[in-house]
């Protein structure tokens, strides 16, 4: 877990959804960014933590990290596959 949170070139908000749906989000966020993209994803669903992890290593991708915002969860994913 990170003590702050890290520069992001983009943010993606997920709060108020729950898995598997911040996944599906964060994918196809992902799909039009360019390779070496930080992406934040902002969530308040408890297995994100898991989740998100475990996605980037089935699809290649560096996780980098989460910092607890409270309520929330700032999780960092940075882009390494071509879509």
């Amino acid at each position: 877990m990170l003590t702050e949170p890290i520069p992001a070139d983009e943010s993606l908000d997920t709060t108020g959804l729950y898995c598997p749906i911040p996944v599906i989000k964060t994918a196809e966020k992902m799909k039009g960014l360019p390779v070496g993209t930080v992406l934040e994803v902002i969530s308040d669903d408890g297995g994100i933590e898991a989740d998100l992890p475990a996605w980037c290593v089935g699809y290649g991708h560096d996780y980098l990290g989460s910092f607890r915002d409270g309520a929330c969860w700032r999780l960092y994913v940075k882009k390494n596959a071509v879509d």
